[in-house]
């Protein structure tokens, strides 16, 4: 599987564009649900210093994609990368997109702001429409223009609650925006280009966990076993997730790719409610039936123009 997400799959260019557009949501669908599972594991580590765990999140990040990267047998594309000041220079602002929405997402977390935070990812979507449409020339239908609508009125129903903290979730959707739309045009498929992210970002965070370590907060790793474990796994749940998205940033419209984003603030939500035991408010409600009903719409406009092409 690693070959086929992050490698030159030498039958991708026998594919169509609907073809290619189909292969990718299963993917956008994986990174999504997994990212929405996220909170769960992170109650696991919730006693490590939110910045501290950022900078072991990329430290263990690397070795796991250095793994996939040599499992599937993709040194070549690495090197034609980092060989080339271009690309280089693009996946230098991947990286620090991507950097600095983890640090606002756990500064956010850290510091009580956990709706600001869950908001940034609600707008996103609506980020990424704005990006295909204006960066990419991608054209939306009327129905799909209603749907985008229908879901800014929702989101604008939940930015009331947290108007304070606006920069948190503007930052959170610009810089989340943006790096999938680099990611997009990057040319590095998206193992290898993870891998560079990682290596990029490595030293920063090394720098993390030494200033953390000077700290009365800061946790050393090694002295509770079961805390390393959960530590170590953050790099698989942080590369298998980036790795399916890149990937189905390639592949699909940026737009659809977006209108998909919602399932993950939708799971977290869901999660609250079920498992953590949050109250549902009003205001919520009327958000999601206003979300949800644009997905439907966008939904059915995709499914309706897929039969009128076959």
């Amino acid at each position: 599987m690693a070959a086929r997400l992050g490698g030159n799959d030498e039958s991708a260019p026998a594919m169509t564009a609907a073809q290619q557009k189909q292969s990718g949501l299963p993917l956008a669908l994986g990174a999504y649900v997994i990212w929405g599972l996220l909170p769960l594991y992170l109650r696991y580590v919730r006693h490590v210093p939110a910045f501290e765990f950022v900078g072991w999140r990329i430290v263990f990040t690397l070795p796991v994609c250095l793994i996939g990267i040599t499992m599937a047998r993709q040194w070549s594309a690495v090197k034609a990368a980092i060989s080339s000041a271009r690309t280089l220079l693009i996946m230098l602002a991947s990286a620090l997109l991507i950097g600095i929405n983890w640090l606002v997402y756990v500064y956010a977390v850290q510091t009580g702001h956990v709706l600001a935070a869950s908001l940034g990812y609600y707008i996103n979507p609506l980020v990424n429409v704005l990006l295909g449409t204006i960066f990419l020339k991608e054209r939306l239908t009327r129905t799909q223009w209603l749907a985008v609508v229908l879901a800014a009125i929702g989101v604008t129903l939940l930015l009331f609650g947290a108007l304070d903290m606006l920069w948190i979730s503007l930052t959170l959707a610009l810089s989340f925006g943006t790096y999938g739309m680099v990611r997009k045009v990057a040319p590095v498929e998206s193992l290898p280009g993870l891998t560079i992210e990682s290596a990029i970002l490595t030293l920063p965070a090394l720098g993390l966990i030494a200033f953390y370590a000077q700290t009365p907060a800061g946790l050393a790793f090694g002295q509770d076993g079961q805390t390393d474990a959960f530590i170590a796994f953050s790099g698989v749940v942080t590369a298998v997730p980036l790795v399916l998205f890149a990937a189905a940033a390639r592949r699909m419209d940026y737009s659809t790719l977006g209108f998909i984003q919602f399932l993950t603030p939708t799971v977290v939500f869901l999660e609250g409610l079920l498992i953590f035991g949050e109250p549902l408010r009003l205001v919520q409600l009327g958000s999601f039936v206003l979300i949800w009903g644009a997905i439907a719409l966008f939904v059915a406009d995709l499914l309706a123009r897929r039969r009128s092409r076959a």
